[in-house]
């Protein structure tokens, strides 16, 4: 009788029905459920329990749980079943229109294989190495098991495709972050930042999700022959916004903006009355440019040039030479500085002047002076 049974039930399933069946027994390799409306033994082999790779039956189901399924197979005695295709059937539908509207999802990392990483989305979906994130990533074991947000960058549901990227995600939250911050940026503030890159021209340096160009002239008042010599990649530092070019996303910054300028105390620098050494940087027809500091040049003027006459600076000095000069004023306001060398010749020159000779020599000469002219009277 139950044998007469079985072929009325066998008669009433094809393949490709879908039918519910709840799960009896998890074995190793296959699932046995009871179908929903028959007395058939329902078999669910293990490769039609996920679209991706299992390596047992409980990875992917356990004892009560209730599934969707598709026939495959009709045998005498039991129905052959999928759960993976109904799984990918209404996958397609979703994944179809999260793809068209460019939609952001999260999931989890279920594999880690050469080449990419593994997801399953009802159907399983593949990211490559290249699309997992903004900067180069050696090793991806630990990504296994975490949930990242994704975008579908490829779809076809013929081929079973499905490509999708977690870098698209980070570069579209960048580039709202950029916009934000572009349009909040004003020249003038000053903001704390690392330097990321450094090139022959200057730093880029990171404000929070973008880059700005600290240019070499805006890095140190001092000359700078190479960037390296002033800043190095990773240094945390402090900048200036010059300006934002919010068209082309460009945003020049300076360091050296946010440095005490050369002239800051510059009266506590250069006292009236103190003598420093500098370099003469420029040669005009009324004096010298001495630089005495890095970024302070002071002027000496043709008249305290030389203790002599002179028709033009430059009978008396020329660029690059290294000279001693006397502080006559220092005005930190407006960055004015006076200096002198000759103030320095006269000292030099007053004492030849002031040289004396020892008492006898005296002596010696005033006897000789007047002996001469007593021997001229008597004459």
């Amino acid at each position: 009788m139950s044998e007469e049974l079985n072929q009325v039930e066998v008669k009433n399933f094809e393949i490709g029905d879908k039918v519910t069946g709840q799960v009896t027994k998890v074995e190793e390799k296959q699932v046995l459920v009871a179908v929903q409306g028959s007395k058939l033994d329902g078999i669910i082999p293990i490769s039609e329990l996920s679209s991706l790779h299992i390596e047992k039956a409980s990875d992917a189901a356990a004892e009560g749980d209730e599934l969707e399924l598709e026939v495959l197979k009709v045998e005498e005695e039991a129905l052959i079943l999928s759960k993976r295709k109904v799984d990918a059937e209404k996958a397609w539908d979703h994944l179809e229109q999260q793809f068209q509207n460019g939609e952001v999802f999260e999931t989890e990392v279920k594999d880690v294989v050469k080449g990419g990483l593994v997801v399953d989305l009802g159907v399983r979906g593949f990211v490559p190495a290249s699309l997992v994130e903004a900067h180069f990533v050696e090793d991806f074991s630990d990504y296994k098991g975490r949930s990242l947000s994704f975008k579908i960058v490829e779809l076809d549901k013929e081929k079973n495709r499905l490509i999708l990227s977690h870098r698209a995600v980070v570069e579209q939250e960048k580039g709202k972050q950029k916009q934000n911050i572009l349009g909040a940026l004003k020249a003038g503030q000053v903001i704390d930042g690392t330097v990321q890159r450094i090139t022959d021209f200057g730093a880029f340096v990171d404000i929070g999700g973008i880059d700005g160009l600290v240019h070499i002239s805006q890095l140190s008042y001092e000359h700078v022959d190479k960037p390296t010599d002033v800043v190095h990649e990773g240094q945390q530092v402090q900048v200036k916004v010059l300006s934002v070019d919010r068209d082309n996303e460009r945003i020049s910054l300076s360091i050296k903006e946010t440095l005490p300028g050369p002239w800051s105390n510059i009266s506590e620098k250069a006292p009236k009355g103190s003598i420093l050494d500098g370099k003469v940087k420029r040669l005009v027809s009324y004096g010298a440019f001495v630089e005495v500091f890095p970024g302070v040049e002071g002027l000496v003027h043709i008249s305290q040039i030389a203790h002599k006459h002179i028709g033009t600076p430059h009978e008396v000095l020329k660029e690059g030479q290294e000279v001693k000069v006397k502080v006559l004023d220092a005005n930190e306001q407006d960055q004015r500085l006076s200096l002198s060398i000759k103030e320095l010749l006269e000292k030099e020159e007053e004492g030849n002047f002031d040289y004396e000779l020892p008492e006898e020599s005296k002596g010696f000469q005033l006897g000789e002076v007047i002996g001469d002219k007593l021997k001229n009277l008597r004459k």
